[in-house]
């Protein structure tokens, strides 16, 4: 349905004038919910009881009113206020005070008039932001009350915005540093009802569509819809198509998180969420639709860039600065802003991906390292190798969401340690393949290891040899919700489904370096989470320093939870998976290796007091095979490792109180008695395997039923890890297919 039609019963005369006279489709019906009225008869034993509590709810909730009424009351006039003027260029700063570059004012930033703006542009913004923008005023209380219903089910947490288009625009012209506070939100709530009283829908939908940002790209924030369009599609807002638009429009909410250049999945799911809103309140019809959602983003960049050093965190950091301050504060408040990046580490950090002995660029695997403090959360480095000409402004330590691997159990062990399950004295059988029931009932889940057979083990040894059969279990008995949940409250941003295959690696987006980087910084730093940040500090011109937002971290696993575990992980860098690739010589190193389906992507996330650091290979746009974690990714942890501890080695303090463990008996479980004893069939292939090995047999690799040292020879099906491979400019030949695992190291 066109915007003409959307307010024809309630707006004023006055907006008549910008409606198209055109109609595409019926108005999509609105269903409201309705209040239902008690049933049951309020007995006399309780009524005066719930008659207290609802007077004191209305007295508190008088109270409350009237203290937003007065902070309501008492915002500045409009006429009163000014918009941002022009001022000096904000600048990006390392934490050395080495300058990365400045944020321009308007370079790209082109107002234009409602009519040089699409039809389909107007549509797609008031469809996606602010559906009724044209039946109510400047507030949309129905979308308050349902935002604030939804926070309140969410315990408090805001999960649903309801600004307006016109508290948007206030936000962009008036308030120079937006603060999260509902001071803030009420002063800016009088201030859009004054906008409103003053200027039309059309000049507040102009305004807006000419203020709105859409964007970072190469250190240059596309402002406005025509900046956009330039910026995306090399032409005019008056020219774009009705894909273009609905993409366009769908940018302001997450500028950075839907940018094409830097994520063209996430851009192309948000403009078909655009696409179906338009269609739901009838702007397109069907055929339209699906016309629009079955093409490609066909995106053209434009050449109104400026080269800026270090572009990748440049970018990263603007947009937080955005986020945090508002665009303008940004562009014209003559900000110094210093990032946590250290250029000693980083410098370090590139050098190491750059002995990635696997990786070239233009088609060959590519390499991603992301490092930060446990402590605050602060980004030490990011480095990139060089991949595709086209992915020229992609990172992967921050950007590529890739599949973790076994690198993913380490959440399914501390969940498992949070439920009160002892990883010495649990045990399960580790032969494979091995086909498991699913709760609920679906086809059987068969698991297979990376080599044949793996015997009766302690979930100690299991995660130490990554063995995926045993974890596949651990997993259905500790249940898939629980491993999601520990591994969010660590830092896990990716979504997750919460079903067994995430247990062992198999995750249907992915995550990236920086994430495992940082979820894997809460067992560094006993069991406190402190989201990731790239800002350290900001000075404004008036002399201010503002901190940057090193909130306090949020204790996940107590100190005893995460101690437990990284004992564990330290045992992967002595004797495990990752044994003669990793260790940087200090006593207090624990990691573990990850390695996909198919050897598609290594993986090596490890950490000490000092710092926490992920490291990814594989290929940026296949699922070729890459190499095993240890082996591939391990090398690059090592090297930069070992350069940023400089030799200093401090050790994990080990807790006053340790956790309440116990074994844990199930259907999947086994007794302590089966240990290393294997099957008939299992001594079989053992005999058949003693003398000599098979010609061209690996000697292991990251293993899935363990790796033993020096070829010593024990009862359980252990193989001794593989040889450092020779470095070479492309890949070697991949060892044998895992088969049905999803997981191999």
């Amino acid at each position: 349905m066109p915007l003409g039609k959307l307010g024809c019963a309630a707006a004023p005369a006055r907006e008549a004038a910008i409606r198209p006279l055109y109609n595409r489709g019926p108005m999509a019906t609105r269903i409201r919910r309705r209040r239902r009225k008690p049933h049951h008869p309020v007995w006399h034993k309780i009524a005066l009881p719930v008659g207290v509590l609802v007077a004191l709810m209305l007295v508190a909730s008088g109270i409350a009113a009237a203290w937003a009424l007065n902070i309501y009351n008492s915002a500045p006039p409009l006429s009163s206020l000014k918009p941002v003027k022009k001022g000096t260029s904000s600048s990006i700063y390392a934490a050395d005070g080495s300058l990365i570059g400045f944020i321009r004012s308007n370079n790209i930033r082109q107002p234009v008039t409602f009519k040089e703006l699409p039809d389909t542009l107007k549509e797609a913004t008031v469809a996606i932001e602010d559906k009724n923008f044209y039946e109510h005023g400047a507030l949309d209380y129905e979308g308050i009350a349902r935002a604030a219903w939804k926070d309140i089910l969410a315990g408090g947490k805001p999960v649903q915005g309801a600004s307006t288009i016109t508290q948007q625009l206030v936000r962009n012209l008036y308030i120079q540093q937006p603060e999260e506070t509902i001071e803030r939100k009420l002063t800016e709530a009088h201030l859009a009802v004054e906008l409103e009283e003053k200027h039309p829908k059309r000049w507040i939908l102009t305004n807006y569509l000419n203020t709105a940002p859409y964007g970072t790209v190469e250190g240059q924030t596309a402002v406005g819809a025509e900046a956009a369009a330039q910026t995306y599609f090399s032409k005019t807002a008056e020219e774009l198509g009705l894909e273009e638009a609905a993409m366009i429009a769908g940018l302001p909410q997450a500028p950075s998180e839907y940018n094409p250049f830097l994520d063209p999945k996430a851009a192309t799911a948000r403009r078909n969420e655009v696409l179906t809103a338009m269609h739901d309140q009838g702007y397109i019809d069907a055929v339209e639709y699906r016309d629009a959602r079955e093409s490609g983003l066909k995106l053209e960049p434009g050449d109104k860039y400026r080269v800026i050093h270090d572009q990748f965190l440049f970018d990263l950091v603007q947009q937080q600065l955005i986020d945090r301050y508002g665009l303008n504060t940004v562009r014209n408040g003559g900000l110094k802003a210093y990032t946590t990046i250290d250029p000693d580490l980083q410098q370090k950090a590139e050098e190491a991906v750059s002995i990635c002995y696997v990786c070239y660029p233009e088609g060959g695997p590519a390499a991603g390292l992301a490092s930060v403090d446990p402590e605050t959360g602060a980004i030490v480095a990011l480095a990139s190798t060089e991949g595709y000409a086209s992915e020229a402004q992609f990172n992967y330590a921050w950007q590529a969401h890739r599949q973790p691997g076994s690198s993913f159990k380490t959440f399914v062990l501390t969940a498992a340690i949070r439920e009160g399950i002892d990883p010495d004295t649990t045990y399960y059988n580790g032969t494979s393949p091995m086909t498991l029931e699913l709760p609920g009932g679906g086809a059987p889940w068969v698991v297979n290891n990376a080599e044949p057979g793996g015997g009766t083990m302690s979930l100690d040894e299991a995660t130490v040899h990554s063995v995926n059969v045993i974890f596949a279990q651990l997993d259905l008995d500790v249940g898939p919700e629980e491993v999601t949940k520990t591994a969010e409250e660590m830092g896990i941003e990716a979504p997750l489904e919460s079903v067994p295959a995430e247990g062992i690696g198999g995750l249907s987006y992915g995550v990236t370096p920086l994430e495992m980087a940082d979820a894997y910084a809460t067992l560094a730093n006993g069991g406190i989470h402190h989201d990731p940040t790239a800002i350290s500090k900001v000075e404004f011109p008036d002399g201010r320093v503002e901190e940057a937002s090193l909130e306090d971290g949020k204790r996940v696993l107590t100190e005893g939870q995460a101690w437990e575990v990284t004992r564990i992980l330290e045992g992967v860098i002595t004797s495990g998976t990752g044994a003669g690739y990793t260790s940087i010589g200090c006593g207090a190193e624990a990691g573990k290796t990850g390695t996909s389906e198919d050897l598609s992507d290594a993986w090596f996330v490890g950490y000490t007091p000092m710092y926490s650091t992920a490291v990814w290979v594989g290929h940026p746009t296949t699922r070729e095979a890459t190499g095993y974690g240890g082996p591939t990714a391990g090398p690059i942890w090592q090297s930069y490792m070992a350069a940023a501890q400089e030799g200093n080695c401090p050790q994990f303090e080990v807790p006053d109180t340790l956790p309440d463990l116990s074994a844990y008996n199930s259907d999947h479980t086994r007794s302590a008695s089966e240990a290393y004893a294997p099957s008939e069939e299992e001594l079989e292939v053992e005999d058949g395997k003693k003398g000599k090995k098979k010609d061209g047999e690996e000697e292991g690799g990251e293993a899935e039923d363990g790796e033993a040292e020096d070829g010593e020879a024990e009862a359980d099906p252990e193989v001794t890890p593989e040889s450092t491979p020779d470095p070479t400019p492309t890949p070697s030949a991949p060892p044998p297919s895992v088969g049905g695992g999803i997981s191999p190291g």
